[in-house]
């Protein structure tokens, strides 16, 4: 598969590209963060997305959605990360679109994520980092279960109105099997959020279950066998959180390259200099090697590929190393303005940082290569 996109994608691209920067630019971030929103993200433009349709770009045609692939979501979730644009739509309409396929669950809660008025948020993690364990306890009540435990780093989950929690329905925590994936109404008994501002604006949530009760139906797949969606969860979500890397990178980039060709010391330009060109070019083969990364993982999940798990551990290695790089670059060679507050360069290096430990930073990434290889 050629490593670029095709026409139709280019004209999603020009579309999605003209509708964020327009409708949330870099300074809706800042005014969502300036006046403390409680919320984090704009319920209005979430409505937008879906008049677009964006909501629904993974559902399948029959169920009211697009249609589309993860190489779309791509386009669209590049253009939020160059524009820092708080949105739900990688939780939502990607991953939790993803874990929520093929299952009696889709039915449920598709029509309201099409329609935009569901935001769903994701229960998996339950320490400082990102690992594969699974701890919260799902034990057997009745003709349902009851959830006992703690979730952390829960993007949108004081607000959303699904959580898609990754529960221990039999064996220890790091234990492959015995997961089961639930699908929990926001308002469920027992259940209380404490959002946390984020170093980039944004809010996540930790979640504490005490004896929260679930019916049957509220299982997504198969009891025990909830590695199967959840493995479909963290891949669309780590490939997308890797394009969204991509389009923050881009963005630190462009601003950078933008004041070198404009700021000027001694009467020239200082992207005259050529430690900076060089500099420059580093940043953009680096780029250019991510986004390509980005590209096959989105392709070979699309075509349902076995191949598929490796190349998204790759893509969110290079796509956090390479913006990591991009927006380290973009403060020093703006110099003293990009420290300020004043200047946007400031955000994407915040952006970055979360992006890169969301679903597993390079470290684990690589480790999780490494291990599938053998070492």
């Amino acid at each position: 598969m050629p490593l670029y996109l095709d026409d139709d994608q280019t004209t999603l691209q020009d579309t999605i590209r003209d509708f964020v920067a327009d409708a949330a630019p870099v300074s809706h971030m800042r005014a969502l963060r300036d006046a403390d929103d409680p919320t984090g993200f704009s319920r209005d433009l979430w409505k937008q997305f879906a008049e677009m349709g964006f909501t629904g770009i993974l559902v399948g045609e029959d169920q009211g959605g697009l249609g589309l692939g993860h190489v779309e979501a791509g386009v669209v979730l590049e253009e939020i990360g160059r524009n820092l644009s708080p949105s739900p739509f990688l939780t939502t309409a990607v991953a939790a679109v993803a874990a929520l396929q093929g299952t009696g669950a889709a039915a449920r809660w598709f029509p309201g994520i099409v329609a935009g008025d569901t935001v769903a948020a994701l229960a998996i993690d339950e320490g400082a980092k990102h690992r594969d364990s699974v701890g919260l306890r799902a034990e057997r009540s009745g003709n349902g279960f009851k959830l006992t435990g703690t979730k952390r780093f829960v993007t949108h989950g004081h607000v959303a109105d699904l959580l898609i929690v990754a529960a221990r329905t039999a064996g220890s925590a790091d234990d492959e099997d015995g997961v089961t994936l639930f699908a929990i109404e926001k308002d469920a008994a027992g259940l209380s959020a404490t959002p946390e501002r984020l170093a980039d604006a944004s809010i996540a949530a930790r979640l504490e279950l005490e004896g929260v009760e679930v019916d049957a139906d509220a299982v997504i797949g198969e009891v025990d066998a909830g590695r199967d969606p959840l493995g479909r969860l963290l891949r669309a979500g780590r490939t997308g959180a890797s394009a969204e890397l991509i389009g923050v990178g881009g963005g630190a980039m462009d601003m950078t390259l933008g004041y070198l060709k404009e700021r000027k010391q001694f009467g020239q330009l200082i992207g005259s200099y050529q430690a900076l060109q060089h500099r420059a070019a580093h940043l953009y083969s680096e780029m250019e090697v991510a986004r390509a990364a980005v590209l096959k993982a989105q392709q070979l999940l699309d075509s349902g590929s076995d191949q598929a798990d490796d190349a998204v551990s790759v893509a969110k290695s290079f796509a956090a190393l390479a913006t990591t790089l991009s927006v380290q670059e973009g403060v020093q060679m703006h110099g003293g303005i990009g420290m300020t507050d004043e200047y946007d360069i400031g955000f994407y290096m915040k952006r970055a940082r979360v992006l890169a430990e969301l679903f597993g930073d390079a470290g684990f990434h690589a480790d999780k290569l490494a291990r599938m290889a053998g070492y």
